[in-house]
């Protein structure tokens, strides 16, 4: 029984990491065709960073990216 629930753990991980690079794959390809498309893709992977934030944590490192900014005369 434990050796079957071994397999069972391994092989399950084993598709979710498939899953994972034909997931990652897939990304690539919307990033290549947003690339062709003319867009930016590093910003558009910052827009998808802070969309992932909260509006408090944005506000809060925009505002110290302005005082860093600031004190070295950008």
């Amino acid at each position: 029984m434990a050796i079957d629930r071994l397999r069972s753990t391994i092989e399950r991980v084993e598709r979710l990491e498939e899953e994972r690079k034909a997931l990652a794959s897939d990304i690539r390809d919307i990033f290549a065709e947003a690339k062709s498309a003319g867009f930016d893709v590093k910003t558009i992977k910052h827009i998808i960073s802070l969309r992932k934030k909260e509006p408090n944590e944005i506000e809060e490192q925009e505002s110290l990216l302005d005082t860093y900014k600031r004190a070295l005369g950008m």
